[in-house]
């Protein structure tokens, strides 16, 4: 399940691009059709082959399209919520650019791929594997594909968040997962993965505010009113959050929200 978890994830941005092009390809026999055939020519001034400019365009549409997949993936993924907590984990510490960014974007990167897996591994069974063996079409694959992902969403997203994107499109109340809207599902998810995240981020502030109101009542009542209490409260900050370990409290809490 591991080894083909990169593959799989690879394989899900394409999916999600599929129905762009399904009603375009040209419809022929072969598998090698897949991949449209492109000729470059300079002069010529033939006649013009309309199926080549087809190809052409679909295969610069395509490009395009996978261009914006890493973002529309990490919006149907759990990857906003946990870099948002850890995002305010540093600034509750008031560490300033410690831990730095490429290490909160790392760590929220491999654990969105250790919580997403069991998603990914049912995408790769139900839709990608039998699209690469030829069993089922690019259509086929695309419905049965982003079901696991839309089940995977909808357990998250609040239906208060859900019904303004439907009322807004005056879309009927899907009585299946399959009947969900990817359009207005995909927003949805994201505000309510914000929510959620806040919240988590709220509960991180508070014994870390309480830190910085103590010591500046101490520094108040000490008449050293010129001392920023940051400098005094940092210190005391990291120590508590070393002896409760706060890493792993992080990580743990992050893990069973979902």
């Amino acid at each position: 399940m591991k080894k083909t978890l990169l593959k799989t994830l690879l394989m899900v941005a394409v999916l999600l691009m599929i129905p762009t092009f399904v009603h375009a390809a040209p419809s022929t026999a072969g598998a090698n059709d897949l991949i449209p055939n492109i000729d470059i020519q300079i002069g010529g001034g033939g006649e013009s082959n309309p199926e080549q400019a087809s190809s052409s365009v679909q295969l610069l549409l395509l490009f395009t399209v996978l261009s914006i997949a890493p973002a529309i993936l990490l919006l149907m993924t759990c990857f906003t919520r946990i870099i948002v907590v850890l995002s305010f984990v540093r600034t509750a510490l008031a560490t300033q650019q410690m831990p730095p960014n490429q290490v909160l974007i790392g760590i929220a990167l491999f654990m969105s791929f250790f919580i997403m897996a069991p998603t990914f591994t049912q995408v790769n069974t139900v839709a990608i594997q039998p699209y690469m063996a030829g069993k089922i079409t690019q259509e086929q694959a695309f419905d049965k594909g982003v079901v696991p992902l839309k089940t995977f969403m909808l357990k998250q997203t609040r239906e208060k968040d859900l019904a303004l994107f439907l009322g807004y499109m005056k879309a009927e109340k899907p009585k299946k997962i399959e009947d969900v809207s990817l359009l207005a599902l995909v927003p949805a998810y994201a505000i309510s993965e914000l929510k959620t995240a806040f919240q988590i981020g709220f509960m991180i502030f508070i014994p870390f505010l309480v830190i910085d109101m103590i010591v500046s009542s101490v520094l108040m009542g000490m008449g050293m009113m010129m001392l920023p209490p940051v400098m005094i409260s940092l210190p005391f900050k990291i120590l508590l959050f070393i002896m409760v370990d706060g890493w792993y409290l992080i990580v743990k809490s992050l893990l069973l929200s979902f």
